[in-house]
């Protein structure tokens, strides 16, 4: 919902301040889905909004489940026809994570990543990645379910959009927004210096991630082009002031992709980037195919993850969600 839309329309309405309350009250605290629905409002007011202001940005036009149960990805048309994905997981404890997308394409080129290859796009705004939330809020609520957490893992990289994912994370975060706590909200960039500055200094307790998938100069580069711009040893520098200034746990990511990243030696050398700090954990994550790349033997993980363990790294391998149906880490390309 455009709250610039929502003002004018209410002010050309001639109706009192305390209608805007009551309009946020109806969109984000009982998710209606049709301005008809908040019958709290007048017919008057309710036509107007009908016709000037949008219930949503985006217009779902396919969805997908996968076998599992777990993991559901919705395909949306924005208003000037450009698409994007969102996916909603469902944890085994009843909590339920929605991964948004922060821009219509991506201009990172990861080589394992496909939503890299479709190219960059444009920004989305913030009504635009709340609309992704409020999205499966709604489709949750039928099941007497709420949306638990938000991760910017999706399309795009968030810290190329910065001003509009704060703003988005303000609005979800909200007491008139959807009250999701910041502790329940994580960023995600593949490197971006500048942003993890900025993030460290907002006052909201939210989580970075970095998706790092290498850990020397010379594997990185080959992997991710953004470490031309942002070297390792930048990008490090960074991740120690913004724990430093916040004193929060950093997430890892990382890759493991056959016979690329996946050696002891390898596994040895990310132990030694990241020995000498207990709020940095690692998320192993299985490579989902998406081009000339494979994924690593469970056998091989699993060694990768010991290795980690007896170096006195604190690791985990991450579960992964919806790889049957494009929805996994790296898996996102906008096409039906």
């Amino acid at each position: 919902m455009d709250s610039i839309l929502l003002k004018q329309a209410l002010k050309a309405s001639g109706e009192k301040p305390f209608r805007f309350k009551q309009v946020r009250a109806a969109f984000f605290g009982r998710l209606i889905s049709d301005w008809d629905e908040a019958t709290d409002l007048p017919a008057g007011l309710r036509a107007t909004l009908k016709k000037d202001v949008p219930i949503s940005t985006a217009e779902p036009i396919d969805q997908a489940s996968s076998k599992r149960g777990d993991t559901t990805k919705t395909l949306s048309r924005l208003a000037d026809g450009n698409l994007i994905e969102t996916v909603l997981m469902r944890h085994r404890d009843g909590r339920n994570t929605v991964c948004v997308s922060s821009q219509a394409g991506c201009a990172m080129k990861c080589t394992f990543c496909a939503t890299g290859k479709s190219g960059f796009k444009r920004n989305l705004t913030a009504d635009e990645i709340v609309d992704q939330v409020l999205h499966y809020a709604r489709l949750l609520k039928k099941d007497d379910a709420h949306v638990a957490n938000v991760v910017f893992m999706g399309m795009g990289e968030p810290m190329h959009n910065y001003d509009a994912v704060m703003e988005a994370v303000r609005t979800l975060n909200s007491e008139d927004g959807l009250e999701i706590g910041s502790r329940r909200i994580s960023i995600s960039t593949c490197g971006i210096v500048p942003g993890i500055h900025r993030l460290a200094v907002e006052p909201l307790q939210l989580n970075l991630a970095i998706s790092l998938h290498a850990p020397n100069e010379a594997l990185r580069s080959k992997l991710m082009p953004v470490n031309a711009a942002y070297p390792l040893g930048r990008l490090m520098d960074a991740v120690r002031s913004y724990v430093e200034a916040t004193n929060r746990r950093v997430l890892f990511e990382y890759l493991l992709i056959d016979g690329v990243n996946d050696t002891p030696e390898l596994a040895d050398e990310l132990a030694r980037l990241l020995a000498g700090n207990h709020l940095y954990h690692v998320n192993l994550i299985r490579f989902h195919r998406t081009g000339g790349f494979s994924p690593s033997p469970r056998e091989r993980r699993d060694a990768f993850l010991a290795r980690l363990k007896a170096r006195g790294i604190s690791a985990t391998h991450r579960v992964s969600f919806g790889e049957d149906i494009r929805a996994a880490c790296g898996q996102l390309a906008a096409s039906r």
